[in-house]
């Protein structure tokens, strides 16, 4: 097989235009405009509103090639089209090839006969996503969230706009287009399935032959392991199809970040006619079992992921497109996403249904860094014409392509039908539906898709992957959706319903695939907004980043559950990051004290898909907020968890390692000031792979007599060496009197890193660090500092910057930092938030 990607150049021009402009593929409209200087970046300022037309206008691209000497000598040439965004017609020297209406798919045509010796082009026409759907929502509407008519088209349904992200939806070419020349046969498919058998793993080789001329055939087969040790075969194919069995000796085991390594093998393929080489395949495998866990216990069924035979926690978040403007993402950024989502200490990613699949390079990276993958089908919050034959055909295809291309990927752990289809149906309903009898119609076909046709067209892709309807749901179609014993569920009374924080702590699922709350991003983000000097919330450029409908009031009024008010914008910014972090690890740890019963927490959301107000844990450019720097403490394999109750603390060890912890335990109740009322030391025992309550200190008395100067302070030592420190208050920080800290800074260089060493004279409440013109992730931010103790942050020096420099850019903020505000203000704007009208509409759709 040869391949000839057509790198270009490529052009581009409105389909009413005459102009032809350089373009760059893969890559969108939107970004080639930008580029230049056509349209200004919709992430900045009011940009979103400017580029709005783009999406309206039908587009065209063009790209003039000669194909290679090679393609000339292959007796079949097909045109390959990776990614087409999303309605298109292709034509090559101006004959039509066909058309594409799904952008999570390739096409394919038969091109041998249409390429010249010399000069071809290739002509891509590109229709407006919007004029489209609006002609199918004419045609027959469907109940759903967002933009109408939507579900008829096979394109990310975020992109017409989301609670967290813009209506822009892109055109373009998202995936490389490309010549594919064979002769004589090809391999149309490969399937390498394992089976374990204790210290021994056969990969059973399945394999499709494709011929067109009746010739000897034969297969050489390579497997090289981690260590880069090789083994070869070398078959006659006599069939169509036939299977090998490849037997792997001393086989190295791929884990999950935080249980172990990620050796990886290679497989390579080749189908030979003598000594010519016809096609090649090469394959990435890591070597596990996994299974999704169901069984009957005390609490109902449960959902528990096992690697190995080793039952995990789930740690991690979801993911939503990364950049608004465009599908295709550059290796960086993605690269950036998987390692700051290790960094943090996940160990699963889900990619959420409203998204799409997860591009080659993205696994690949997931399979580099143990993070396992749930993918969502890409099927969100609104019913599709699945009982139209021409929208399933289309699907099908579009299933078995990707379910093909992501099989062998040790990361990917999960495929799941849809996302929230089930748990909104009584909104269906309340949003008027008028057409009962069609609703029944489609509950029919959404129940028989999801539940039987979408599973068997997985099974017979992928038998050895477990399969999950929707998310959340119980399994069975529209039961107990939501509900604590069994399945997965998405847990939005805090939030959307306003349930205070604790609400977390009344619900126990089986496994919680979504909950969050809202910050704002970091000031460096801000600045995107287009902000006036001294804004208020209402400013327009403020609220065009948030969203959610009635978003702005409830971030005030969970901020005001603990905090105070601040004046000032990058203020209030950071302390609703403070206040996030706070609530999702409340709930992480809370979970994992019973990870018997609950299987995984995953938060929404990872991250942002342009500069906006979110749940996000990392924004649009990469940068980590509170969220992220707190998941890497709750989501640490062995982490401290501090319940503080009205007279008591309880101590816990949460151990998702499959061995035995022991260390030491120091606990102190102590003043702001650092005056140790109480004091203890023990040493502790936590089994594997569960949460250990330790101690429980009693501390009614000295809590009646200094409670809003008290602290519980804890820490974990091993072999000398704090690994752990938490600390616990006993009142909201808006009710506490935090004294100056007094802390003191030392900012040393070690070649390429910088150490910053912090000690404290009185309690440092959410110790922030800011180094202002450099994006670096610190070791450790947002992290409590008591009195006595010293905590070392490592950072990169950022390149060109000395350590004087840091010294004299560094900026070290506590909670002492913010001036005290007004109470009533805060109780107004909580009572607002409850008696908004969106609110109690929200309340009544959150109720489970």
């Amino acid at each position: 097989m040869h391949r000839q990607i057509l790198s270009g150049p490529w052009w581009f021009r409105s389909a009413d235009g005459t102009e032809w402009l350089p373009a760059r593929v893969p890559g969108s409209v939107h970004l080639d405009l930008l580029a230049l200087g056509r349209i200004p970046d919709p992430f900045l300022g009011d940009g979103l509103r400017r580029a709005a037309w783009v999406a309206e206008k039908d587009w065209e691209y063009r790209c003039a090639f000669q194909s290679d000497f090679a393609l000339a000598a292959a007796e079949r040439v097909e045109l390959v089209c990776g990614g087409l965004d999303t309605l298109a017609e292709v034509f090559l020297n101006g004959e039509r090839l066909g058309e594409a209406r799904n952008m999570f798919r390739s096409y394919r045509w038969a091109v041998k006969p249409l390429l010249r010796p010399g000069v071809n082009v290739l002509l891509i026409r590109l229709r407006s996503p919007l004029a489209f759907v609006r002609a199918q929502h004419r045609r027959r509407p469907l109940p759903g969230l967002g933009h109408p008519g939507v579900a008829h088209l096979r394109k990310a349904p975020s992109h017409f706009g989301w609670d967290w992200g813009p209506e822009l939806p892109p055109m373009g070419i998202w995936r490389p287009v490309a010549l594919e020349g064979f002769s004589i046969a090809r391999i149309a498919d490969l399937h390498i399935r394992q089976h374990h058998h204790g210290e021994r793993v056969i990969l059973a080789l399945q394999a499709q032959v494709e011929r067109w001329r009746d010739l000897p055939l034969s297969m050489r087969i390579t497997l090289m392991d981690p260590e880069g040790n090789v083994t070869r075969w070398e078959l006659p194919v006599e069939e169509e199809a036939f299977t090998v069995e490849l037997p792997v000796l001393r086989p190295h085991r791929w884990w999950p970040h935080g249980l172990g390594e990620q050796p990886l093998y290679v497989v390579e393929t080749e189908l030979r006619s003598g000594d010519r080489l016809l096609d090649r395949r090469r394959e990435i495998l890591g070597l596990r079992t996994l299974a999704l866990q169901q069984e009957k216990d005390a609490w109902g069924e449960s959902f528990v992921f096992v690697v190995n035979g080793v039952p995990l926690f789930a740690k991690g978040a979801n993911v939503v497109p990364l950049d608004a403007r465009s599908p295709f993402v550059p290796e960086e950024d993605l690269d950036r996403l998987v390692r700051s989502a290790a960094a943090a200490g996940m160990n699963v990613l889900r990619v959420w249904g409203g998204g799409g699949y997860g591009d080659d390079r993205f696994y690949a990276l997931c399979d580099r860094y143990g993070i396992l993958v749930w993918q969502d089908f890409p099927f969100a919050c609104m019913l599709y014409p699945l009982d139209e034959p021409e929208f399933l055909e289309e699907v099908r295809a579009e299933v078995s392509e990707n379910v093909r291309r992501l099989r062998h990927h040790p990361s990917l752990a999960l495929w799941c039908g849809n996302n929230e289809i089930e748990m909104l149906w009584p909104l269906w309903r309340w949003q008027g539906w008028r057409r009962g009898a069609e609703l029944a119609c489609l509950a029919a076909a959404h129940e028989r898709f999801f539940y039987h046709t979408l599973p068997e067209w997985v099974r017979a892709e992928d038998p050895d992957r477990p399969y999950w309807p929707g998310s959340p749901s119980s399994g069975a179609f529209r039961r107990e959706v939501n509900g604590d014993r069994r399945g997965d569920a998405h847990l939005w009374r805090v939030w959307h319903g306003l349930a205070p924080i604790a609400a977390y702590r009344a619900r126990i699922p089986r496994f919680v695939s979504e909950f969050g709350l809202q910050s704002l991003p970091t000031s460096g983000t801000l600045a995107a907004f287009g902000l006036p000097p001294h804004p208020t919330l209402r400013a327009p450029a403020l609220r065009r980043r948030q969203r959610d409908p009635g978003g702005m009031q409830r971030l005030l009024y969970y901020l005001t559950e603990r905090f105070p008010i601040p004046e000032d914008l990058e203020d209030l910014a950071w302390l609703t990051q403070i206040a996030q972090a706070e609530a999702v690890r409340q709930a992480v740890e809370y979970w994992r004290r019973h990870r018997n019963r609950c299987g995984g927490a995953l938060y929404w959301q990872l991250n942002d898909t342009w500069p906006a107000i979110s749940w996000s844990s990392l924004d649009v450019y990469g940068r980590w907020k509170a969220l992220h720097y707190a998941a890497r403490r709750f989501f640490a394999p062995i982490a401290l968890s501090l319940d503080a109750q009205e007279d008591r603390v309880e101590i816990f060890l949460l151990n998702d390692t499959p061995y035995p912890w022991r260390g030491t335990i120091r606990w102190s109740l102590e003043t702001f000031e650092g005056q140790v009322l109480e004091r203890g030391e023990e040493i502790a025992e936590a089994p594997p792979l569960q949460g250990t309550l330790i101690r429980v200190v009693e501390v009614g008395a000295w809590r009646r007599r200094h409670r809003r100067a008290l602290a519980f302070v804890a820490e974990r030592w091993e072999e000398g060496t704090r690994q752990d420190l938490r600390v616990a208050l006993f009142a909201p920080e808006k009710a506490l009197r935090l004294p100056d800290p007094g802390l003191m800074v030392e900012v040393e260089a070690q070649g390429e890193t910088m150490r910053i060493t912090l000690r404290a004279r009185a309690l440092a409440r959410f110790v922030t660090l800011m180094l202002p013109g450099a994006d670096i992730v610190f070791s450790d931010n947002f992290f409590d500092l008591p009195p006595g103790r010293t905590v070392t942050v490592h950072a990169p020096l950022p390149p060109g910057w000395t350590p004087g420099a840091v010294r004299r850019a560094l900026r070290v903020r506590t909670l002492a930092d913010l001036p005290r505000s007004r109470g009533w203000r805060a109780r107004w704007l909580r009572l607002r938030g409850r008696l908004a009208p969106h609110a109690l509409l929200s309340r009544l759709l959150h109720l489970g």
